[in-house]
């Protein structure tokens, strides 16, 4: 999961200046209405690091398990992304997927076969579900900065 670890690392130190660069205003406009700003997208990442931090961390304790999903929508309306500093958002985002690279990297071996559904969707194997995350995170930071030079080997099932 070394190799996983790093891609997740990699996605983080090439992306975090260009998220930078983007200001705050530009950060919070709406496409429209019904689409999610660069602060909500953003914002939809820290959820997807923290829900799946969970999800690793029980798949590590027991495999078989039937985990819930989440309501993003809702998540990102609740939180408030909109109204969130630009530059504290980046902060968050860059340390929780770097303690998720540091979880991923040291995920006992003998837990990588666990399995989990999430809300009857699966099985997965834990390994999936975190190499798909890394894939995850760099389709959104697609949305943000479309011109990115990103490969994806994984593809999303979730």
């Amino acid at each position: 999961m070394q190799e996983t670890a790093e891609r997740l690392r990699q996605l983080i130190r090439s992306q975090i200046e260009p998220l930078k660069l983007i200001p705050d205003a530009e950060a919070s406009v709406k496409p429209s209405p019904q689409k999610w700003s660069k602060k909500e997208i953003l914002g939809h990442l820290i959820d997807s690091a923290t829900n799946n931090q969970a999800k690793f961390v029980k798949t590590m304790e027991a495999g078989g398990q039937n985990l819930p999903g989440y309501h993003q929508d809702e998540w990102v309306e609740l939180q408030a992304y909109q109204k969130a500093n630009w530059v504290e958002l980046i902060d968050l985002w860059r340390s929780i997927n770097l303690h998720l690279a540091h979880l991923i990297e040291n995920t006992p071996e003998r837990t990588l076969q666990n399995t989990l559904t999430i809300e009857n969707a699966g099985p997965f194997t834990l390994e999936f579900i975190m190499k798909d995350y890394v894939e995850h995170a760099k389709h959104h930071i697609l949305q943000i900065l479309p011109d990115a030079d990103l490969t994806s080997d994984f593809k999303m099932v979730y």
